[in-house]
C-alpha cells in the first residue's frame, strides 16, 4: 500500500514538474526566461522546455500593437485658457529584454510621458490653433515619446487627440464670435451682390446708350447721304432738262415754241399775282408782251453765240 502512494505521488510530482518545464509560447508573443534570477533567453512562438527548478518565465511580452487610452486633462494654452484634453496612443513592443529590464511599467511611463509632452504642445500656441493644428500636435508628440520609449524597447506609432473640451464661458464666447463671422460674411455676399447687380445695371445703361447714340449716328449719315443722293439726282435731272431743253431749241421751229412758252408763262403768272397779294405791281410796259418775247430770244441767241465763239464777254446791246 505504501508503495502505491509513493509512486502516485511521484508521478504527481513529475506531472507538475512537466507542467512548469514544458512552455507553449503563443504567436506574436515573446516569454523572458531566468536562470536562477538572472536573464537567460527569449522564447519565441512555439513549444519550449525549460531546465527543472533552474529556468522559469519571468516575463510574459505581447508583440501585438496596443492602444493605450490617456485620461484626460487639464491643458493652459499660450493665451492663458484651459482646455480638457484626452487621447489615445498606439506603441508596440519590438525588444521584449529591454521591455522587461529596462522600466518597471512601460505602458505606465509612456502614458505619464505622454501627458507631460502634451501640456507642453498646447502651452505653445493659442486656444484657436489648437482645434486647427491637431495633426502637428499628434505628430510632436509621437517625436518626443518615440525617442524617450526607444531604450524601454518599445515603438510609439502614433498619438491621436479625441477631445478638446474648453470651459463654458470660452465656448459660449466662440459660438458668438463664430455667429458674428457668418452674420459679417452674408453681409458681405449681399453687398457684393447689390454691387454686381449695380454694376452690370450700368453696363447694361452704358451699352444702351452706344447703342442708340450709334444708331442716331447711322440714322444721320444715312439721312444725309440720302439727301446728297437727292440733290444730286435733282441736279443731274435740272442738267439734263436744260440740255434737252438747248438742243430742242437748237432745231427748226424750236425757237418759236421758246417765244411761245415764254409768252404762256408771262401770262400765267401774271393772272396769278392777284390771287397770292393784296397788292398788285403792274409793270410800265403791259401790254409789251412782244418785248419781253424778244428780249428772251435775244438772251438765247446770246448764249449761242458765246458758245460758238468761246467769249465771255456781255453783249453791249444787253439790258444791264
Amino acid at each position: 500500500m505504501e508503495t502505491l502512494v509513493t509512486v502516485g505521488v511521484i508521478a504527481v510530482l513529475a506531472i507538475i514538474i512537466i507542467a512548469k518545464t514544458a512552455i507553449v509560447v503563443p504567436q506574436q508573443s515573446a516569454f523572458i526566461v531566468e536562470s536562477l534570477g538572472k536573464y537567460s533567453k527569449t522564447m519565441q512562438a512555439g513549444f519550449h522546455i525549460l531546465v527543472p527548478f533552474f529556468e522559469r518565465v519571468a516575463y510574459k511580452h505581447s508583440l501585438k500593437e496596443m492602444a493605450v487610452d490617456i485620461a484626460e486633462q487639464v491643458c493652459i494654452t499660450r493665451d492663458n485658457v484651459q482646455v480638457g484634453i484626452d487621447g489615445v496612443l498606439y506603441m508596440q513592443v519590438l525588444d521584449a529584454r529591454r521591455a522587461s529590464y529596462g522600466i518597471t511599467d512601460y505602458t505606465f511611463a509612456i502614458s505619464q510621458l505622454a501627458q507631460t509632452t502634451l501640456r507642453s504642445e498646447i502651452g505653445k500656441i493659442d486656444l484657436d490653433r489648437t482645434f486647427e493644428e491637431r495633426a502637428t500636435i499628434n505628430s510632436n508628440v509621437v517625436s518626443e515619446l518615440d525617442k524617450a520609449s526607444e531604450p524601454w524597447g518599445v515603438k510609439v506609432l502614433r498619438y491621436e487627440i479625441k477631445n478638446i473640451n474648453p470651459p463654458h464661458d470660452v465656448l459660449s464666447a466662440m459660438e458668438k464670435q463664430m455667429r458674428a463671422e457668418r452674420e459679417k460674411r452674408a453681409v458681405v455676399l449681399t453687398s457684393e451682390g447689390v454691387r454686381d447687380a449695380n454694376i452690370n445695371q450700368a453696363e447694361g445703361e452704358k451699352q444702351r446708350v452706344i447703342k442708340e447714340s450709334e444708331a442716331a449716328k447711322q440714322q444721320q449719315i444715312n439721312e444725309a447721304e440720302g439727301e446728297a443722293e437727292a440733290i444730286l439726282a435733282v441736279a443731274t435731272a435740272t442738267a439734263e432738262g436744260l440740255r434737252r431743253v438747248a438742243t430742242a431749241v437748237s432745231t427748226d421751229g424750236g425757237l418759236q415754241a421758246m417765244q411761245l412758252r415764254v409768252a404762256e408763262d408771262y401770262v400765267r403768272q401774271f393772272g396769278n399775282l392777284a390771287k397770292t397779294a393784296n397788292t398788285l405791281v403792274v409793270p410800265s410796259n403791259l401790254s409789251d408782251v412782244a418785248s419781253m418775247i424778244a428780249l428772251a430770244t435775244k438772251v438765247f441767241e446770246h448764249g449761242n453765240v458765246e458758245r460758238m465763239s468761246g467769249g465771255s464777254g456781255p453783249d453791249p446791246e444787253l439790258p444791264r
